[in-house]
């Protein structure tokens, strides 16, 4: 993105409050996959963020109460995606109105009738892929952009696609601007305004998809883009009663495709915002059937 278009993508998030007004200091350690934050108290790790990747102690304080609330709750269960939680800055992807609430369990407005996802639910499903460095990943529904900088913490090979786009552009600004800060980790974000129904063809396949958005099938193309032996962590269900679904493709020895789903909260509903789809250039319903 040229200088331009960065100034007007940062422009548009300060607009909305989404970028504090007093902007953080610059994350002093350049980032690398081999540096992680101290676990053994709140202490550590807070003293540990604050002097390498210059954040508030408030919301680090937050994030830890959070991270033991995940490992109580087995939303997380494998060192990678412990880190890549304590590593992502949710306070930076929350409406101002809502920085207060960013670790609480709930999900959060963004504004155009859609949320952020609560940690937990983020984490499980993060948790359920268990993305590996330098796997392809595909996220349908950027929303704040909280779950794509998630992954960018895990693997250095990250699409995602919005719909709204507004929000869409809204993202890329906050991107844009922690990039500025020091994230380096959020250039392996590739983002696009888009029916997300559709995936992401000439970036295919991918080794892992999340989606974001509750739907009533499986779309066909997302499953045709997963990579034999990918994983896809989908909402399926009908409005506002979705179950969450891990969903593995693989191939057998004759070449035959075979796919097996499994529910990841074991029968428990889930409640997603609708899957909307493209008339053109509007947005006109949903994907459901």
């Amino acid at each position: 993105m040229d200088r331009r278009n960065f100034l007007l993508g940062t422009a548009g998030a300060l607009a909305v409050g989404l970028i504090p007004d007093n902007l953080p200091a610059n994350v002093s350690k350049p980032y690398s996959w081999d540096i992680s934050a101290p676990t053994n108290s709140r202490e550590s790790f807070v003293g540990w963020m604050q002097t390498n990747r210059g954040e508030e102690a408030k919301y680090l304080s937050q994030r830890w109460s959070r991270y033991e609330a995940l490992l109580r709750n087995k939303d997380l269960w494998e060192k990678r995606n412990m880190r890549a939680f304590l590593f992502t800055p949710r306070e930076e992807f929350v409406l101002k109105q809502n920085l207060s609430r960013a670790y609480e369990h709930d999900f959060l407005d963004i504004g155009f009738g859609v949320t952020i996802s609560g940690p937990h639910l983020v984490s499980r499903m993060t948790s359920t892929i268990d993305v590996k460095l330098g796997e392809k990943v595909l996220e349908i529904g950027t929303g704040s952009g909280y779950q794509s900088a998630y992954l960018a913490n895990l693997t250095d090979k990250v699409w995602t696609i919005e719909i709204i786009k507004p929000l869409a552009e809204r993202t890329r600004g906050v991107y844009d601007s922690l990039i500025s800060r020091g994230y380096s980790e959020f250039k392996s974000i590739s983002t696009k305004n888009a029916d997300g129904y559709y995936g992401w063809e000439e970036a295919a396949p991918f080794d892992k998809i999340i989606v974001t958005c509750g739907i009533d099938h499986i779309p066909p193309p997302l499953l045709q883009q997963l990579a034999p032996g990918g994983v896809m962590v989908i909402p399926v269900g009908p409005p506002g009663a979705q179950r969450v679904l891990k969903v593995i493709k693989d191939r057998a020895a004759d070449g035959t495709i075979n796919v097996a789903r499994s529910d990841i909260y074991n029968g428990k509903v889930v409640p997603f915002v609708a899957f909307t789809k493209l008339d053109g250039n509007m947005i006109s319903g949903t994907h459901n059937k």
